[in-house]
């Protein structure tokens, strides 16, 4: 039986070969999926906010999208991956909440940040579903990567 491994909000998870990674609510927040296809290795990093130097609480680097993404390629590579081989699909960033007074909204600048990050560490998206109002369940399946969005009220699709 295929293994499925929970991550919660300000959370993230790796694994190699086999298993299921799930993430369920994200709205504001981003789902990262990476994966090495040479190793199989995979990893999924659920954020929650984009940015840890706006916060005096950085005890959880798993919460903000600069410090999880460079801390799940760390895991990953401790697995066997390789930062050259990595590919990113992403998932979230919702506005769940209408802002006033003409503020980014939570969830753009999570995109944002991710993306930067990203391309920073010079990994490709390959894949993304992001933005509107809804909130998504994102599965990261480890032997192939594949990466399956479940959307309120949209149904599935694969990135």
């Amino acid at each position: 039986m295929t293994e499925l491994i929970r991550v919660k909000i300000a959370d993230l998870a790796v694994s190699k070969n086999d298993g299921v990674i799930i993430t369920v609510g994200l709205g504001s927040c981003v789902g990262i999926a990476l994966y090495d296809s040479a190793f199989k290795v995979a990893g999924l990093a659920h954020i929650l906010l984009s940015d840890s130097s706006m916060f005096k609480n950085q005890s959880n680097p798993a919460k903000f999208a600069d410090t999880a993404i460079p801390l799940l390629v760390e895991q990953m590579v401790k697995l066997g991956a390789r930062p050259n081989r990595l590919q990113a699909k992403i998932a979230g960033g919702s506005q769940l909440f209408i802002l006033e007074g003409g503020s980014m909204a939570v969830g753009e600048k999570n995109i944002n940040m991710v993306r930067d990050v990203l391309r920073s560490l010079r990994i490709p998206i390959v894949g993304e579903d992001l933005g509107g109002n809804v909130g998504r369940t994102m599965k990261l399946f480890v032997p192939d990567g594949k990466v399956l969005i479940s959307t309120t009220g949209a149904g599935e699709k694969f990135l």
